[in-house]
């Protein structure tokens, strides 16, 4: 079990994103791994942080830390396209200036499903550090980090990977770049030679230098199973149908749910997007409520005013789908919205 982490990120490396063996690790949660991975790299290079105003919230607190312990300036960027998100031109405008020390982009933006050019925005970024968030793309699109070029990238289990809430996270580093980085949590199974204890802190010279503490082993095997899974479908198949599952909901608006007040929140070319699509209305949070509590169908809400739907295309039926969007025009229909309890709660 004490090799897990670097076992299952193999695994994880070789049959979903495209990576090589050596070069991701499985452990701690995005956010910790976010900190871990641009705080050893702020360590050898000065400037700005930099990331588009629309990145996931925990990419944009974490650099705001990072920013405010370190004297650094924090550089939020606007997309000249906001709906598809940060594009190669946008990141190369925006580290024109020699004094941006790296940028955190997410492959698929969380609230619209846009998914990023990754080897065009690494093109573009040319010496500048880019740090990718995977968490929205792992196990619904292809990556392909080696062919892209890219050197850093962090992602969650949990969500197209099936693992489960809590499931550890993973962190990827190129080869060639593992060993002029350390990180900033110095914990026993980063340690060269573990075992001998009586010495000062030395960390492993690959990979293993980004792991702290004692790896959660039962999330580890969550996490194995998930990408064996993964892997055995195959990318290429899975993406096939992530496409067409949202084509579905695409087609549906446009037939059934533009007339009731919705507005496509997420692009309109299947080959532009993630798996999940979000449906604009101005009152999404009602919305949201009502269907889980009327229809039994979970969706997110993601302010101001968007329904998420995410299909999961590993298991998730067109049927399903077909059926939830039905639910949702007849409850908007009916107005059942107007009557359940639209006050805030913790989780959206």
């Amino acid at each position: 079990w004490i090799d897990a982490p670097t076992r299952v990120g193999d695994l994880l490396a070789k049959g979903v994103l495209g990576a090589e063996n050596g070069e991701v690790i499985v452990s701690d949660s995005t956010t910790v791994n976010l900190f871990k991975l641009t705080s050893a790299i702020l360590d050898g290079r000065e400037g700005a942080l930099l990331t588009d105003a629309g990145n996931f919230p925990t990419d944009r607190y974490v650099l705001e830390g990072l920013a405010a312990g370190r004297g650094r300036e924090l550089r939020l960027f606007e997309p000249a396209d906001t709906l598809h998100g940060p594009s190669p031109e946008d990141v190369a405008q925006a580290v024109a200036h020699a004094d941006v020390a790296l940028a955190v982009i997410s492959h698929v933006a969380y609230s619209s499903g846009a998914l990023a050019d990754l080897k065009g925005i690494e093109a573009a970024a040319g010496s500048t550090p880019i740090v990718w968030d995977l968490s929205h793309s792992a196990g619904a699109v292809a990556a392909d980090l080696s062919a892209a070029g890219a050197r850093y990238a962090v992602g969650c289990t949990y969500k197209h990977l099936n693992a489960g809430p809590g499931a550890p996270a993973f962190l990827y580093v190129r080869e060639d770049a593992q060993s002029a980085l350390r990180s900033p949590i110095w914990g026993w199974f980063a340690q060269r030679e573990q075992f001998a204890m009586e010495r000062s802190y030395d960390p492993e010279p690959g990979i293993r230098r980004f792991l702290a503490g004692t790896p959660p082993i039962l999330g580890l095997i969550a996490v194995q199973e998930g990408v064996k899974l993964t892997a055995e479908a195959g990318l290429p198949a899975i993406r096939a149908k992530s496409e067409s599952l949202t084509e579905l909901i695409v087609t549906y608006h446009d037939e059934h749910l533009a007339a009731l007040g919705f507005e496509l929140g997420s692009p309109r070319d299947p080959g532009r997007r993630g798996a999940h699509v979000s449906l604009r209305h101005p009152l999404a949070w009602p919305i949201c409520r009502a269907l889980i509590d009327r229809a039994d169908v979970t969706p997110d809400f993601r302010g101001p005013d968007r329904v998420r739907l995410g299909v999961a295309p590993l298991y998730t039926t067109h049927v399903e789908v077909f059926d939830a969007l039905e639910r949702l025009r007849g409850l908007v229909e009916l107005g059942e919205h107007e009557l359940v309890d639209a006050a805030p709660s913790r989780v959206t």
